[in-house]
């Protein structure tokens, strides 16, 4: 199998040499390129294909919010995922609005940061706790009451539910296909299944409707 590629922009020399060296020592990841400035790093990137991107949003020369909008131009199949000290709301939703499917703080980040490239690449979306804690208290203010829905069951298949409970359970695509010896894109079908009988857009929406309607266990 191949490695799955990395880029990673950090403005901070000694922050970007500990991330070069947390993905060196996976040897599921190659890292291709590591960039100190925007830049340097969109240069590059104008010219080499990559699977994963690592983004500070704290660059000198471009915020990394738009390093994250020109790449996503640039390589619509590139996953990005922010590394940053930015721990607010403004720039964790912008983030996502760019085009990141995930957002890490720096603080306790290094010693997961393999586990959460893999998991970006394989359909994930990794956030510190403190984040993906923010998006959903925003999600739950921003949702209108939860009502019966009188005359409209949903029945989710078994093969449905199960994918559901594994999704609510913290695996990502890959995983959930091995254990249920599915492929992945076969996993993928039936998630969109799944949000359509829901009427939700992602994984946390589906967890917590699944919830709310007694089709998740805890």
């Amino acid at each position: 199998m191949e490695p799955i590629t990395v880029a990673l922009v950090e403005d901070d020399a000694r922050v970007r040499e500990r991330f070069q060296r947390v993905i060196a020592a996976e040897p599921t990841l190659r890292l291709l390129h590591a960039a100190g400035t925007a830049q340097e790093l969109l240069t590059w990137f104008a010219e080499n294909a990559v699977d994963v991107l690592l983004v500070d949003l704290g660059l000198p020369d471009t915020p990394g919010l738009e390093v994250i909008r020109q790449a996503r131009r640039m390589q619509p199949a590139c996953a990005v995922m922010v590394i940053t000290m930015f721990a607010d709301e403004a720039n964790m939703l912008q983030a996502f609005e760019a085009g990141a499917g995930g957002y890490l703080l720096k603080d306790g980040t290094e010693a997961d940061l393999a586990a959460h490239v893999l998991s970006l690449h394989g359909g994930g979306s990794p956030m510190s706790p403190i984040i993906a804690r923010q998006l959903l208290v925003r999600w739950q203010a921003s949702a209108p009451p939860t009502a019966p829905r009188v005359g409209v069951p949903v029945a989710l298949s078994k093969r449905e539910s199960e994918v559901l409970d594994l999704i609510a359970r913290g695996f990502i695509y890959p995983e959930i296909a091995q254990q249920m010896g599915l492929s992945v894109s076969t996993i993928q079908t039936h998630v969109r299944n799944i949000y359509g009988k829901l009427d939700v857009h992602n994984k946390t929406e589906a967890v917590f409707e699944a919830r709310q309607l007694g089709l998740l266990r805890g």
